[in-house]
């Protein structure tokens, strides 16, 4: 990729700094008011909750190291399309065939279900789907990313709809560029450091081929290492060449199940995956914050669960609004 001339830098930065006080801004008049979640929500009506869902993501992870980061795709996925309400775990039924798990493929919908009889055997009806996703995502951070215990507030209660056309128009694709991550991000009330941090979920968990081939062929994208390019070419036949679409680990330099900021010493070496990942680097705020987490582990994961705690709130439905489902793939009914 050729680099930008000093005049496109210039009004780069500055269009990013507008953006950067205005989120700033807008972050801060959110962070004011009360927030609909509540830390310990289900303290009295069902005490065991959290310990019941850590335990049983714990064992599943520990069976499948594959799956912590199945568990971090689908909290990301849900809340990225109608809000944090566990829509992205409805089957389709004869009236709605078109619901949002049909729009892409994603791992972990039997694990959730697993992680919900639990909980159902020691409170039924209690806990909703879209807490035990938040819980399993917080608790995939401590299993899989060695993160400290940290508190994930609740209260979410469940969706009844869910819309394939809805996540082709809220997903940030992996071939975005800069601007529309941040605008994609900015529409879920999430700001430019919100982005780069969460980006570092990208170090584990698994991709298509056919996400990253643009980067590969006809040419090889500049901006990405050549010996890192020649090994993805291995696994990754050219489109069209019959080859099908295999699937490669999102972290090929170190253990692609740890999420870690190994991803930020992978972006800065030409070694990521996505167009949308590279991306990062293409601006001197967004390249520092990168530098900064891949230098400093511990203030990303701070950064991190607090930006999955804000995520976490995303459009939720609390109090009276939707409802507890028994079944996490079935909407009650009426």
């Amino acid at each position: 990729m050729a680099m930008p001339t000093s005049t496109s830098t210039c009004k780069q930065a500055t269009l990013l700094m507008a953006f950067v006080v205005a989120a700033a801004l807008s972050t801060a008049t959110t962070s004011s008011a009360q927030s609909p979640l509540q830390y310990n929500f289900y303290g009295t009506s069902c005490p065991l909750a959290e310990a019941t869902v850590r335990n049983v993501t714990a064992g599943i992870i520990a069976n499948d190291p594959t799956m912590g980061a199945a568990f971090m795709r689908l909290f990301f996925h849900d809340c990225f399309v109608r809000g944090c309400d566990a829509s992205i775990l409805i089957d389709p039924t004869s009236s709605n065939t078109q619901v949002e798990k049909k729009a892409i493929a994603l791992r972990g919908y039997a694990a959730v279900n697993t992680i919900k009889a639990a909980v159902e055997a020691v409170c039924p009806g209690v806990v909703s789907c879209a807490d035990i996703l938040a819980f399993a995502a917080r608790d995939t951070a401590v299993v899989s990313g060695g993160f400290p215990t940290f508190d994930m507030p609740s209260g979410r209660r469940d969706g009844t709809v869910s819309s394939f056309i809805e996540v082709l128009q809220n997903i940030p694709s992996p071939t975005f560029k800069l601007q529309d991550l941040i605008n994609n991000f900015a529409k879920k009330g999430l700001n430019v450091d919100d982005l780069v941090i969460l980006s570092g979920a990208h170090s584990f968990g698994q991709a298509h081929c056919s996400f990253c081939n643009g980067r590969l062929y006809p040419t090889v994208d500049p901006t990405m290492d050549g010996t890192y390019a020649a090994g993805l070419k291995t696994v990754c036949p050219a489109p069209g060449s019959g080859g099908g679409d295999p699937v490669i680990d999102n972290n090929r330099v170190t253990d692609p199940n740890v999420l870690s900021n190994q991803y930020y010493s992978n972006l800065m070496a030409g070694k990521v995956l996505f167009v949308s990942d590279q991306q990062l680097m293409n601006t001197s705020y967004t390249a520092a914050k990168v530098a900064n987490s891949s230098a400093d582990a511990a203030t990303w994961m701070s950064q991190f669960q607090t930006a999955l705690v804000k995520m976490g709130s995303i459009q939720v439905l609390t109090g009276t609004a939707g409802q507890v489902r028994k079944y996490c793939n079935v909407v009650n009914s009426s």
